[in-house]
């Protein structure tokens, strides 16, 4: 009798029973990972084990750091405690998807926000000589590390612990002084480049894609995979102000692909996964003229964020990623499953052409320059040897190169003739 009472205590300790999980799977995770992972697998101390936040995991690494352990972690070897068929249960269970969509709200994020620096010295000087405007934050995906390199010298000037895998790209305020990362885990982190230190970090997603800071260095805006929503944080503390379920008008949720910080029209800008839609959030006192008024609908109440609304553009197909033109007027955007881009003018709300894009191109990282008189955009692609330069006036591809493999970034500089 005993052992089944502590089989039926596991699955109740395991929180949302996956599709697919084995009993074995379950009682396993509930006595050797639930004190580090979770209960319901959406992380503690340790990662969250879901096939969402382990996609730069394969199962076999899996499988191999559960019997070794992971150095530089509090992971231990499991190879003395678990047969190779405990830990392909294991292996089974964490890359199984939970059977709902899990929550992630306001009482949770709240609970997780620290801030273990000091208050930053508003008129401090850097702990460095080199030039603050002239730094490098190397990401190290590996180890889950970043380096902060001098600009001039490429010494490294100090490196860091970071959170587990981050993601999205580190993002500035205007001045230079502080960097905010992402985490897939959900761990926003604010970094002082000035006395290189962690002033504040919360954890406002279980699932992240990215973040994004407004123009006028007042908020943070974090896209979430898991739960579907948008967080908007106070970007001076991290602390939150509003989660934004995201959702149709007939209720269907979506996860989030992406948020970007559109300065010029002081608004947030999203795609959504799931939903043939755009968002644009205002985040202005006194917001410009952004369209008719009934494409707007509050979603609230909010408290501080009132002010804040949602403006739906309807699209005819899925975004995953976007690009926008020097002026913010257009979005050139691309379904990772469909064979043309599409532009979308944010004045008018619309889309207003389509691009001959194909092979996933990566318009999140694509570039801008001016030539004899005409914009022109390239871009990437993560599936296909080749950039695409497109007319920003036509819309029209221009040119293809030909490269040595698929691309992912893009980078130019104004004083640069590359």
């Amino acid at each position: 009798m005993r052992g089944w009472f502590v089989f039926l205590l596991a699955l109740l300790c395991t929180g949302p029973v996956a599709k697919g999980e084995t009993a074995s799977g379950q009682l396993l995770y509930a006595q050797h990972c639930a004190g580090c992972h979770g209960t319901d697998r959406l992380g503690g101390t340790g990662p969250a084990l879901l096939p969402q936040n382990l996609k730069r995991l394969k199962p076999e690494k899996a499988a191999r750091i559960i019997h070794s352990g992971a150095a530089a972690t509090q992971m231990p070897a499991f190879d003395q405690t678990l047969s190779d068929s405990d830990i392909a249960s294991l292996v089974a269970l964490i890359y199984t998807p939970l059977d709902r969509v899990p929550e992630w709200e306001m009482e949770q994020i709240i609970g997780s926000h620290v801030a273990p620096g000091p208050e930053s010295d508003i008129g401090g000087r850097p702990v460095y000589s080199a030039d603050p405007l002239n730094l490098f934050v190397v990401v190290e995906s590996g180890d889950h590390h970043a380096t902060i390199l001098d600009g001039d010298t490429f010494e490294p000037i100090h490196r860091f612990k970071t959170r587990f895998a981050l993601h999205g790209g580190p993002k500035f305020s205007n001045d230079g002084r502080y960097v905010y990362f992402a985490s897939r885990d959900g761990w926003v982190t604010k970094y002082d480049l000035y006395k290189l230190q962690v002033l504040a970090e919360v954890r406002a997603g279980i699932n992240t894609r990215n973040l994004a800071v407004s123009g006028d260095g007042r908020y943070v805006m974090v896209a979430n995979y898991l739960p579907h929503t948008l967080v908007l944080l106070d970007a001076a503390d991290l602390r939150p102000i509003s989660v934004i379920q995201v959702s149709d008008l007939r209720g269907n949720t979506s996860r989030v692909s992406a948020v970007y910080d559109a300065s010029p029209r002081q608004s947030f800008i999203a795609a959504l996964k799931d939903l043939k839609e755009v968002w644009e959030i205002p985040y202005s006192d006194d917001p410009p003229y952004y369209g008719p008024v009934h494409d707007y609908r509050v979603e609230g109440p909010i408290g501080e964020a009132a002010k804040f609304q949602v403006r739906r553009i309807r699209l005819d197909d899925y975004l995953d990623d976007f690009f926008f033109d020097l002026r913010y007027d257009n979005l050139i955007g691309a379904a990772r499953n469909a064979k043309n881009g599409q532009v979308v003018n944010l004045i008018v709300g619309r889309k207003i052409a389509d691009i001959d894009l194909s092979s996933m191109p990566h318009l999140g990282s694509g570039i801008t320059w001016r030539r004899n008189g005409v914009t022109l955009m390239a871009t990437p692609h993560l599936h296909e040897s080749a950039i695409s330069i497109i007319d920003t006036g036509s819309w029209k591809k221009v040119a293809r190169i030909e490269t040595l493999g698929p691309g992912f970034f893009m980078r130019s500089h104004a004083n640069s003739r590359h």
